[in-house]
């Protein structure tokens, strides 16, 4: 039988538990990591948990049998000097396990330096910040509608270089801390209410000039009424982006010389009791206070300069209100619009109280084909393919933007641009913040838009663009 003197390395490795645990770890590490090695190479995975596993799990696996190791034969030594096991020759045993550790710990730092890039990589991608973890799923389902649902997370989330990294990874241990402990908000705050906000000049600015001068841009608002022919109605704006010194809505808030600082009395800054004009070009400076506040109670809320993300405040991350939501799916042919009453029954629905997801995806197809087999049985009979398409429709619209089980429902996160849904506009533009000598905002509807037809049937400006007969070809089905 041969000497153990012949294999220390092995007397060692084998002599504690812990050294074999190590090595039980690293070999269960490494095997699992060169099986799942096209996703490695691939450098990201479709599913998130599989990213979660291949980039992180693993690699912490993998170091933490490479630690036990040597640990396990520093204790192993201890029982060898201890006369509890065999004495290797000790200059041999030596030179031999600096070798093996000297040979595997190169090949492990090449494995790992590899294995820890993708993990810093992995983490930058939408799937990891999105679906990684369960709270930011409603986030995640916002952000794949346009217009920015190819940007990352990281694009308008961490700001560039190092110190942006590390802030946001700082963020990132407390959020995670959070969840372990079950401790964060529902709903997940915003960054504009964590004051985790990255300044848009290093964000949207990098895409989105400043100083660019935007054109008019034509929007065409479609409405339809809570009757029983589900009444079309359209609106016609045209919009005055402007910008620099030419006025607009760009140019008025982020033209050239213009300062503007608001004070906030609530975290979603919906309530603005104080704001600041300040043009550098001209020297003129105007101090604004909401009707009933006072100076001294408006000098300690928390001052804020406007940006664009002050009206922009979710552009990748936008949640609809029912009303909308469902005109636009009739607007886009998902819900037929010739089904009596669609409109009322379908934001009746979708605003019911659903306590699950699962709950909802039920209740709402089987509300609707109630109605119409209760209300019009003959509709109910013809017409049963289209009633459940506009189930389907409501229930997609529903799972977009409520999430019952993180306390997001309609209006958890109001959206700034414009004045329709939210206050938005109306924050500072309502005719009640003045400055001393009684200048107010102004709330002149022309300074952001032209109306060129307000809730009307058959605009005519439609006719004109060419684009009526392309609108009205949904109402046929």
């Amino acid at each position: 039988m041969p000497d153990q003197r012949d294999r220390p390395i092995l007397v060692l490795l084998t002599s504690h538990w812990i050294s074999m645990l190590g090595v039980a770890l690293v070999t269960l590490a490494g095997f699992t990591w060169l099986f799942l090695l096209p996703e490695h190479i691939r450098g990201h995975v479709d599913d998130p948990y599989i990213g979660v596993l291949v980039f992180i799990a693993i690699p912490i696996l993998f170091f933490l049998g490479l630690a036990l190791i040597p640990v396990g034969v520093m204790l192993a030594k201890r029982k060898v000097a201890a006369h509890l096991a065999s004495i290797p020759d000790r200059p041999a045993a030596w030179r031999r396990a600096g070798l093996f550790f000297g040979i595997m710990t190169l090949v492990n730092v090449v494995i790992g330096s590899q294995v820890s890039y993708r993990a810093v990589e992995h983490m930058e991608t939408v799937q990891f910040c999105g679906q990684s973890c369960h709270v930011m799923k409603p986030e995640f389902t916002a952000h794949q509608a346009p217009p920015h649902e190819q940007v990352a997370c990281v694009g308008c989330h961490v700001a560039p270089g190092a110190s942006g990294w590390a802030k946001s990874k700082m963020a990132g241990t407390r959020q995670l801390m959070a969840v372990l402990f079950n401790a964060y908000p529902r709903p997940i705050e915003s960054a504009m209410e964590s004051n985790r906000l990255v300044s848009a000049t290093e964000t949207c600015e990098q895409c989105h000039a400043r100083d660019r001068v935007v054109g008019p841009r034509l929007r065409i608002i479609t409405h339809y009424k809570d009757d029983e022919a589900n009444t079309r109605t359209t609106t016609v704006l045209m919009m005055i982006a402007g910008g620099r010194k030419y006025g607009g809505i760009h140019g008025a808030h982020l033209g050239q010389g213009v300062q503007i600082r608001y004070a906030a009395s609530d975290k979603k800054r919906q309530e603005i009791p104080w704001v600041e004009y300040r043009n550098t070009d001209t020297g003129e400076t105007r101090t604004y206070l909401a009707a009933g506040t006072q100076p001294e109670s408006a000098r300690s809320l928390p001052v804020f300069e406007m940006q664009c993300v002050d009206c922009h405040n979710r552009p990748a991350h936008a949640f609809d209100q029912p009303d909308r939501a469902v005109d636009n799916a009739i607007a886009m042919g998902h819900i037929p619009s010739r089904l009596p009453w669609i409109k009322k029954t379908a934001v009746t629905l979708i605003k019911a109280d659903y306590k699950t997801e699962e709950e909802a995806a039920h209740g709402i197809p089987a509300g609707l084909s109630a109605f119409y087999r209760e209300k019009y049985p003959e509709v109910s009979a013809k017409r049963a393919p289209d009633i459940q398409a506009a189930g389907d429709a409501l229930v997609a619209i529903y799972k977009r933007n409520i999430f019952p089980d993180l306390k997001v429902t309609w209006g958890s996160y109001p959206n700034n641009l414009g004045h329709a849904d939210y206050p938005g506009c109306f924050r500072c533009h309502d005719d009640n913040h003045a400055t001393a000598d009684k200048k107010t905002i102004t709330q002149d509807c022309g300074g952001c838009h032209q109306s060129l037809a307000i809730e009307e049937t058959s605009p005519e400006i439609l006719k004109t663009l060419g684009v009526a007969d392309k609108i009205e070809s949904f109402e046929r089905q």
